[in-house]
């Protein structure tokens, strides 16, 4: 994993163009409000950083992880762990360091992604109530 992340930095150098990449778990608010649907500071946050840095050949993409293996998540009781996983409509598992290292290798590659959020989540905010 550390390797392949090595990989991207690399990469990254090469095309001669930087990107601000950013992780958050909580892009969406807890409890849905009229009129409020799909509007999130965190999403209009990207957006202004990519249009005014895009002048300067600086990209923002902002990853937003669902529930990921995590060596915090690893003390829980496996029961837990398992609940949890099986709360993910698909895939029906926690997510990887490799999920994650694949999607910033292509938002590294692919120079059109620029300020969007991009959900990691399986769906998970999809999931049937």
């Amino acid at each position: 994993q550390e390797a392949e992340g090595r990989a991207v930095v690399a990469k990254a150098q090469a095309l001669g163009k930087l990107m601000g990449l950013v992780n958050c778990a909580g892009i969406a608010p807890a409890i849905k409000t009229v009129g409020k649907d799909g509007a999130h500071p965190l999403d209009a946050f990207s957006k202004t950083i990519a249009r005014d840095l895009a002048r300067n050949g600086i990209r923002n993409m902002t990853i937003a992880p669902g529930i990921f293996g995590t060596p915090m998540l690893f003390t829980m009781p496996q029961a837990v762990q398992d609940a949890l996983a099986a709360g993910v409509p698909f895939p029906s598992r926690l997510g990887t360091p490799a999920d994650y290292a694949k999607l910033v290798r292509h938002i590294v590659e692919n120079d059109m992604l620029n300020g969007e959020v991009i959900r990691l989540d399986g769906a998970i905010r999809l999931a049937p109530k």
